[in-house]
């Protein structure tokens, strides 16, 4: 299974960057998100847990997962691992790139199903990826736009500079 969900954000990388990265903060700016806890932190990043729902019209489908995470600021890069949950072996990239108008983030989920024999593939490949994944993620996609947008036109109060650990070289 392999969702990618993409947009072009009208804010500097940078600040699609930190947003993306700064994974405590997505419950405030993800009205998706029910939380996420960071389990262990490493200079790199740590272990972490997120819960999330995916809506289906009015009622909203509970989701969980644990991810080892990796943040490479000077590529622009979120990399996680996920170790608990339904969806364990799924590795996701996030990457934020220069665009002519600002931004262009891209998240991959790459995974090949759960451990379940007979219906492993048939599930990631037409449930799991795209109602489930493919639901979140451009939510929380467009969420983390909308909010380096907002911070670029003054509209919201400024991101947090990431930890020294996180930063991009200059």
């Amino acid at each position: 299974m392999r969702t990618v969900d993409e947009r072009t954000v009208a804010a500097a990388p940078d600040v699609v960057f930190r947003a993306a990265a700064d994974v405590e903060r997505w419950p405030d700016i993800l009205p998706h998100y029910r939380y996420v806890r960071m389990l262990e932190r490493r200079p790199d990043g740590g272990v972490v847990e997120m819960s999330a729902n995916r809506p289906f019209g009015p009622l909203n489908w509970p989701t969980w997962w644990v991810s080892e995470m990796w943040v490479d600021a000077g590529r622009r890069e979120v990399r996680y691992r996920h170790i608990r949950g339904i969806t364990q072996g799924m590795e996701v990239l996030w990457k934020v790139e220069p665009a002519p108008s600002g931004a262009h983030a891209t998240i991959v989920h790459e995974w090949n199903g759960p451990a379940w024999p007979l219906i492993r593939r048939p599930a990631a490949d037409w449930v799991i990826g795209p109602v489930f994944v493919h639901g979140i993620a451009s939510r929380t996609l467009a969420g983390v736009a909308r909010a380096a947008e907002s911070v670029g036109a003054g509209c919201i109060r400024p991101l947090p500079d990431p930890p020294p650990a996180l930063r991009a070289p200059r």
